[in-house]
């Protein structure tokens, strides 16, 4: 039964911390687009944004991927056996790009706090799609298991991840 209540937390606090890490750069997209503003509206909406920031990535982001990987790792050592099975390794490595990804969002959280933007927004529009693809890859191991075909499973996420590109191109125009 504990292993239900340890699951069951697992999935929540994957959820909260993918919405804190699809928010999060939502909100670099408009802080970046902020600091191109004129005087008073760049430091108004800059210094808002900072604060919504902040709250997000320290009061939610941040302590829900700790939480989700202590779980993680909880279940692991419950479910020993878990680590023989092929799919559980790529769906480590999944886990880890989606750490790297949280660290490389972290990197853009410090430099937009210090009011410096390194990325545009259109950079930090595609960005945000790794999350995305990310998050497609692991829930399809995990449902799947071993069902799934890695020559299809690839075209896949190659085909969203152009279907994406695509999207967001056209978004753009639109806003032009």
């Amino acid at each position: 039964m504990d292993y239900l209540y340890l699951k069951a937390l697992h999935i929540i606090f994957v959820i909260t911390w993918f919405a804190g890490l699809f928010y999060i750069v939502r909100l670099f997209i408009y802080h970046t687009e902020a600091l191109q503003k004129h005087e008073p509206d760049r430091s108004i909406l800059s210094d808002q944004l900072a604060l919504m920031s902040k709250k997000l990535w320290y009061i939610i982001t941040w302590p829900s991927a700790i939480i989700t990987i202590i779980l993680g790792t909880s279940l692991l050592i419950s479910q020993p056996s878990w680590l023989k099975m092929p799919f559980m390794h790529i769906k480590l490595g999944f886990v880890f790009l989606l750490i790297l990804y949280h660290l490389g969002c972290h990197g853009i959280f410090r430099q937009l706090q210090a009011r410096k933007a390194k990325y545009t927004s259109m950079q930090l529009r595609i960005f945000n799609e790794a999350a995305t693809l990310i998050l497609f890859a692991v829930v399809f191991l995990i449902v799947l298991k071993n069902e799934l075909s890695w020559v299809w499973g690839t075209m896949g996420l190659v085909s969203f991840a152009v279907i994406l590109m695509i999207a967001i191109k056209l978004y753009k125009r639109l806003r032009s």
